[in-house]
This record gives C-alpha cells, sequence and structure tokens, in this order.
C-alpha cells in the first residue's frame, strides 16, 4: 500500500488550487502530481490518502485507482471488475455500491454496465471467501466503487472518504441551496485572504446564510483541520490502521492554535434573516470556531463596515429571481442522479433578500452602499450572472473562473474606493 495513485476529484475551475493543496499536505515533490480537468492525480501512499481526508478543503473525495483498461462492451467491464483484488481491501461483510458515470461512452445504459460491475465483484468474492459475498446497499454503503468510462477505457476507484468531503461532520443547521464547504474554501484560496506574512486582514460576509463561508475562513485561521470532526470509508479497510490514525488526528489536534480570550474578532457575518443568524452560530458552536466569529443580523443595504480601515468582503449573495444557467456541462452521464454530490442545482432565490426583489436593483443598490461606506475595502462576490458588474456599475479588478456543481459561475473582485466629486462640479 506504498504506491497507490490516487484521484482527488474538485469543482472544476479548483484544480489550480487544489494541486498546491496537496503537495503542501502530503510533502512530495511537485512532480508526484498531475492536474487533470475536474482534479488531481497523485501517486502516494495509504497513509497519505488518510493525510489528505483529514487535512483537504478543496477535494471532493480522495479515490484509489483500482484498474485501467480498455472496453467495448459490457463484458469488458465484468472482466476489469473481476480481475482487481477486493478482497486486499475489505471483507464481503462490509456492503457496497457501484456508481458510474461516463463521457461519449458507446454503452446505451449505464445501469447494465454498474449491474455487470457489481457482479463482477460479488462474484470474486465467493470464489476468495467460500461462497461469501458483500451485500449492496445504496443509501449507507461501507464501501463506494467507482467506475469512470470515456470512449474506450474504463478507470474502477475504490472510495477512501465515504461522505463526500464537503460534509466536514460541523453543518446540522443550513437553509435551502447552502454554499458547500468545498466551494467555499476555493473562494477563500481564490481570493487569497490567508496568504501572506501579514497579519489577517478583517473579513466580512454581508449575506452568510448559515455561515459557511466564515466558519471555513475561521478553521483555516485556527489551524483546525477539515476532517478533524467526522468519520471515512477508510477506517473500515483492511489496510487500515487504528495506532498511525489516532496518531495523525493527535497530531492534527495538537497543530490547532488556541485564540486568547481578549483577542477581538475579525471574521464578521450578517444576514437579513435572523433565524439564518442563528443557524450560523449554532453551526459555528460545532465547528469549534464560536469564539473568533462576529455574527449580527441586518440587511447588507445597510449594514456599515464592522471595523475600521478596510478588509475583505467575501459572499455568495442569494437572488431575488432565478439566473439563467451560464453554462452547463456536457457529454457526461451517470447512472445514479445522487453520483456527484456537488452536481445539484441551487434552487437561487431560496435565501432572504435585503429589502428589494429585484436582483439588478438589489445589486445596484448594494454597489451604491459599498462605495460611500466601505472605501478601503475588497469585495468578492460568486456568481453565475456574467453580467454582475454591469448591474453594479463596478469595474472588476478581477474575475475567476468557477463552477457551482454543473453551474458555471465567476467570482468577481472589486475593489471600493472613495468617491469623488467631478472637478467642475467641485467648482460650482
Amino acid at each position: 500500500m506504498n504506491q497507490l495513485q490516487l484521484f482527488l476529484p474538485c469543482a472544476a475551475g479548483v484544480e489550480d488550487f487544489l494541486a498546491p493543496e496537496v503537495l503542501r499536505i502530503t510533502g512530495l515533490p511537485p512532480g508526484c502530481i498531475t492536474k487533470q480537468r475536474g482534479g488531481v492525480a497523485v501517486r502516494t501512499s495509504f497513509e497519505q490518502a488518510m493525510l489528505l481526508n483529514l487535512y483537504s478543503r478543496l477535494a471532493q473525495r480522495v479515490l484509489v485507482l483500482l484498474s485501467y483498461t480498455e472496453y467495448r462492451n459490457e463484458q469488458d467491464l465484468y472482466r476489469a471488475a473481476s480481475e482487481v483484488a477486493w478482497e486486499r481491501w475489505f471483507t464481503p461483510s462490509e456492503s457496497i455500491k457501484v456508481e458510474i458515470t461516463a463521457q461519449h461512452s458507446p454503452l446505451t445504459s449505464l445501469n447494465f454496465a454498474a449491474l455487470k460491475i457489481k457482479d463482477a465483484v460479488c462474484d470474486r468474492f465467493r470464489v476468495t471467501a467460500n461462497g461469501v459475498r458483500p451485500d449492496v446497499n445504496t443509501q449507507w454503503p461501507d464501501v463506494r466503487i467507482y467506475t469512470h468510462l470515456t470512449t474506450d477505457a474504463c478507470s474502477l476507484y475504490i472510495d477512501t472518504s465515504g461522505e463526500p468531503l464537503f460534509k466536514r461532520g460541523w453543518r446540522e443547521d443550513k437553509g435551502d441551496a447552502p454554499l458547500k464547504e468545498t466551494l467555499a474554501a476555493a473562494m477563500l484560496a481564490a481570493c487569497g485572504w490567508l496568504e501572506g506574512d501579514a497579519d489577517l486582514k478583517p473579513l466580512y460576509d454581508p449575506c452568510c446564510g448559515s455561515g459557511t463561508l466564515l466558519i471555513e475562513a475561521a478553521q483555516m485561521a485556527c489551524n483546525i483541520a477539515a476532517g478533524s470532526r467526522r468519520r471515512f470509508a477508510f477506517e473500515k479497510y483492511r489496510p487500515f490502521q487504528r495506532a498511525a490514525w489516532d496518531a495523525l488526528k493527535k497530531e492534527a489536534a495538537d497543530a490547532e492554535l488556541v485564540v486568547d480570550a481578549g483577542q477581538k474578532p475579525i471574521i464578521f457575518g450578517s444576514d437579513v434573516a435572523h433565524r439564518m443568524v442563528d443557524f450560523a452560530q449554532r453551526n459555528a458552536q460545532r465547528a469549534g470556531v464560536a469564539h473568533v466569529i462576529e455574527f449580527r443580523g441586518g440587511d447588507a443595504l445597510q449594514r456599515m463596515p464592522p471595523v475600521e480601515g478596510g478588509g475583505v468582503m467575501l459572499l455568495n449573495p442569494p437572488y431575488g429571481e432565478r439566473i439563467d444557467v451560464a453554462g452547463v456541462a456536457k457529454g457526461a452521464r451517470h447512472a445514479d442522479a445522487n453520483f456527484e454530490d456537488e452536481a445539484a442545482v441551487p434552487r437561487f432565490g431560496a435565501r432572504e433578500l435585503a429589502q428589494t426583489d429585484n436582483g439588478g436593483e438589489f445589486f445596484s443598490q448594494l454597489a451604491t452602499h459599498w462605495k460611500k461606506n466601505y472605501p478601503g475595502w475588497s469585495a468578492w462576490i460568486l456568481t453565475p450572472d456574467l453580467k454582475l458588474p454591469g448591474k453594479m456599475r463596478l469595474k472588476e479588478t478581477r474575475r475567476v473562473p468557477m463552477w457551482n456543481g454543473p453551474i458555471e459561475c465567476r467570482l468577481f473582485r472589486f475593489d471600493m474606493v472613495a468617491g469623488k466629486m467631478p472637478e467642475k462640479r467641485a467648482a460650482n
């Protein structure tokens, strides 16, 4: 188990941030990883697969590649799956689920293809385990087997994560269409809030919802490992060693930063819905960062800066009307509607808006409020509305492409400067 080929899927557009995160967590040289569309591949050990599950904030899962073969039909898939030594990874007492995706596959039924792979796994166990085969559990399987098909190639993976990694173990209270923790971490990586040697700037989300962005930022600032409050599928696998895992978790716990009791918060959040503020506070408590975030209720069009001197605003605002999807990934199919947890399309408009139901009017008013009251602040907004700068009558200083599941988005940066009167008008 010292030489495994791992693949860490991520949201499209996040690969450039995930690759350095993998290097930082594993300590491997750059030549050990390969960026691919939608993820990063790395050759490393089972112990570092555990490390990546524990620390990665950007990956959706940590998968181990067990087979890569060419295929033409379902029988080729059966043959490929039957040649994998599944018994080295788990016993027939563990339940399984086979999930399959495809890009430009010639097969007409992915459900039938998944069935053939499941049959191959069970038939192999009948031979290696004296007729005993694993059960299938489509809801809460112990083992998830992922298959990806291209035009002529089949990749078989075993999932070491279990539940997707965006489920950190602390978010129990949430509104409709909540922001995934992995995407929140990607927004923080893109804006560079945690980078550099200088003191952290104040961070503020005026549309914080259930607090995902701010809690993610607070855990990063406190050096709390992303997976420190959850369990993983690899804990049931045969290569798993409890003593090694306990040592990794202890090392992570010892590295957490303790904030002085008298230190003022630099992370702030507010939301027009007081119900969401309550949710955010409870989530922050479970995440271990309630003491470093200040939450308040309030209208984004009226809230004044939480501190003087400028800072960073980071938000994924709600909209009062459904936004047309700017771009949706095409050419991909999957046999299970829930194959990729990140792929659920958010229902825009589910969260409450500040004062106005018109998305364009809201953002125009928000920009006016910011220009008047937030000089020295930079604002980063994630949106599927590629025309947002025009609605805000602001010129973006940076735009970062990101995908929220199948929805193409942009993370826009706007720099707020104090307004100046035109010279002729000032003279008059």
